[in-house]
């Protein structure tokens, strides 16, 4: 069964940092490009970063650049979204997305 599945997410304050992982399973993870999205209430899903397959090429959306870095690991199949000097702004269900899968989402709330 090919599936992702997202984890890391929780509450941390303004300024906080939060990891969140996407591992993928039933399919071979390496061969496409992961991106990570996300969906805050009342707001359309956007996407956030992107990595390729080989080279590991990177893009971010300009609302997250320099704050965010996203990473693979192909030997475990996991995808890294590490998430730094987060703001109340960053609050929302952040997804993985690959070969037309979506994960179950993972909530990030920037709270104080």
């Amino acid at each position: 069964q090919e599936q992702l599945v997202e984890s890391g997410g929780g509450l941390v304050q303004p300024g906080g940092s939060l990891r969140l992982s996407c591992t993928a399973s039933g399919f071979t993870f390496k061969l496409y490009m992961v991106k990570w999205y996300r969906q805050a209430p009342g707001r359309e899903r956007e996407s956030v970063a992107s990595i390729t397959t080989v080279t590991g090429t990177t893009s971010y959306a300009d609302s997250v650049k320099g704050r965010f870095t996203i990473s693979r690991d192909n030997s475990k199949n996991t995808v890294y979204l590490q998430m730094n000097s987060l703001t109340p702004e960053d609050t929302a269900v952040y997804y993985c997305n690959t070969r037309g899968l979506w994960g179950q989402g993972t909530q990030v709330t920037v709270s104080s």
